[in-house]
């Protein structure tokens, strides 16, 4: 039986690599695993027991992540917490939380904000690791997130630095709320993005960096059809399919 194939793929929030991956992985017959996701759902659970780390602009002026009553309210409800994911025909991911699917209560800027906060925990981070591997030991998949092909998959067959500007990614998330019917702030969303990056490449544990074998590509001046063709002709270097 062939090894399965694992596609890495890393960058900045903003980035669009839920987007690409999830079309990429439909065309190729991959399972798509959003590593995000799955952050936001542990995120979700620790905000329902009140658990929630401090903001953004907090974690970036005092260079730190989560007060220590957060540290631990998690350390004291993790063990009340179980994940997982199913799939339904159209192959979308769906996150399980203690048996109900939230995958429609993840979805929002702040949990977004939290989940980073949250997944700089050690012990967060070995919770879901086994997780995630054993999805690529069984399966063909697209994982995307900030440390796939330094710390899940350091052994990924393809790995991919997707990333575009600050600005540019700003304008395509305020295009995509605007679009469904959202208020949109350019200015506080770039400064959003602009903080993610700072506390993802910054935090101690598993921060944001492309790995050393991996490819960089920036979609800045890309539309989604050719950041899907170029992602192709990368991992057409490496593999068969």
């Amino acid at each position: 039986m062939a090894k399965p194939i694992s596609i890495a793929i890393d960058g900045p929030a903003g980035a669009g690599k839920s987007t690409i991956a999830r079309r990429l992985a439909k065309e190729l017959g991959f399972y798509y695993v959003d590593t995000g996701a799955i952050y936001r759902t542990v995120a979700y659970f620790f905000d329902l027991w009140g658990v929630r780390p401090k903001t953004m602009d907090d974690a970036v002026v005092r260079n730190t992540l989560a007060p220590e009553k957060d540290i631990d309210g998690i350390t004291r409800y993790i063990d009340e917490l179980t994940i997982g994911i199913e799939y339904d025909d159209e192959g979308v991911q769906h996150m399980i939380m203690n048996g109900m699917d939230v995958t429609g209560d993840i979805r929002t800027p702040d949990l977004s904000q939290k989940a980073s906060l949250v997944s700089a925990h050690a012990i967060v981070r070995d919770l879901l690791l086994d997780m995630q591997r054993e999805m690529a030991e069984k399966h063909n998949v697209i994982m995307d997130g900030r440390d796939i092909g330094t710390v899940v998959l350091p052994k990924a067959t393809v790995k991919i630095f997707l990333t575009a500007t600050p600005e540019v990614r700003a304008k395509r998330r305020t295009d995509e709320l605007i679009a469904k019917g959202q208020k949109a702030d350019y200015n506080k969303i770039l400064k959003d993005i602009q903080q993610r990056d700072y506390q993802d490449t910054h935090r101690e544990i598993a921060p944001l960096k492309m790995a050393r074998v991996s490819v960089k590509l920036d979609t800045s001046e890309l539309d989604i059809d050719g950041v899907i063709a170029a992602m192709k002709e990368i991992i057409a270097r490496k593999v068969t399919l």
